[in-house]
């Protein structure tokens, strides 16, 4: 296949649930897309969360409904054929949301294709191409999308949790971002995703040694971009006292398991940016943006100054990223 697209890869990735991880995706890809950068979304947690976010419920039915079918056009639909031994992953259509911002469906059948994950890893090290290409199905995907589309931005929606699928996600990204939230839980959780990303990054390098020749790889190196605090109170303008006192231990945590860590595998930033931005609780702007399926400055609730407020952190965070990696 042709060489790996330009566009930058990202996921905003943590194990630990309920940081706001796929509001979060949503509305920086948002963001960029209203930036002018062409972004597409890849809904690779098999909850779709992030599709049911921004689709009609009768329009993600029927996506569901015919996933299996020959003109399927989910995620499952273009790695069903790896699993059928019937041929290499198909092309599917991206969904076009709004402005310059673009969907590749999510399916909740994904969890079969993350079943047969593991034993093509091990594949992998076998030296055995069918290992190679079930590792790296949804990375062409992906660029197969990216070269077509014209892509700059592609932002992975993947699961809170640390199994073969994200390790394929994240292996195959150029950055990752940090959702936290300004509490113990996060806290705790950084040292196990730092060693997780430690330990997928070096068994990538053995693996890469290992390929065939002329076989398309994955990177393999995501860097660090950098963390985001979400849904904290603010009093007097600052983080009420609840969330203010993790505010230390957080960005030492950040420094000692996650830039450390990874500075030993070459996966430190080289423009480190530490907090890229912060999004305080936004309260009922965030229900109502699920509910109506646009970003929470679009809404029909709240007062303009809120969501002018919302559309500003957002895009600052856009803005930030695109000035990192370019």
């Amino acid at each position: 296949m042709a060489g790996r697209s330009s566009a930058k890869r990202i996921s905003i990735f943590n194990h630990k649930g309920g940081v706001g991880k796929t509001t979060l995706t949503f509305h920086i890809a948002a963001q960029l897309s209203e930036l002018g950068k062409r972004v597409l979304l890849v809904d690779s947690d098999p909850q779709c969360n992030v599709t049911a976010y921004v689709i009609d419920n009768e329009v993600l039915d029927d996506l569901l409904d015919h996933s299996d079918d020959d003109n399927g056009q989910t995620v499952w639909s273009a790695v069903k054929p790896l699993l059928d031994v019937s041929g290499p992953p198909i092309e599917i259509e991206p969904i076009d949301l709004f402005s310059k911002l673009l969907l590749a469906p999510g399916d909740i059948r994904l969890s079969e294709f993350e079943e047969e994950l593991n034993d093509y890893w091990r594949q992998c090290f076998q030296r055995k191409r069918s290992g190679f290409a079930g590792t790296m199905a949804l990375s062409s995907i992906v660029n197969r999308l990216c070269r077509e589309h014209r892509i700059d931005f592609v932002f992975y929606d993947s699961g809170p949790n640390i199994g073969p699928l994200n390790r394929a996600i994240l292996l195959d990204c150029d950055y990752f971002i940090i959702p936290v939230a300004y509490d113990l839980f996060s806290i705790r959780a950084l040292k196990t995703l730092g060693r997780t990303l430690h330990r997928w990054i070096t068994d990538w390098q053995t693996v890469k040694d290992l390929a065939p020749e002329g076989t398309y790889l994955l990177p393999g190196r995501p860097r660090f971009l950098g963390y985001i605090p979400q849904n904290f109170t603010v009093y007097r303008g600052a983080p009420a006292s609840q969330h203010s006192r993790y505010i230390g231990q957080l960005e030492r945590s950040i420094q000692s398991d996650i830039v450390s860590v990874l500075r030993e595998v070459g996966a430190s930033p080289s423009k480190f940016s530490n907090k890229l931005g912060e999004i305080k609780d936004l309260g009922t702007l965030v229900a109502a943006s699920q509910r109506e399926g646009v970003p929470v400055y679009s809404v029909s609730v709240g007062t303009q100054a809120q969501r002018t407020a919302a559309k500003n952190s957002f895009r600052a965070i856009a803005q930030r990223i695109i000035r990192l990696t370019s």
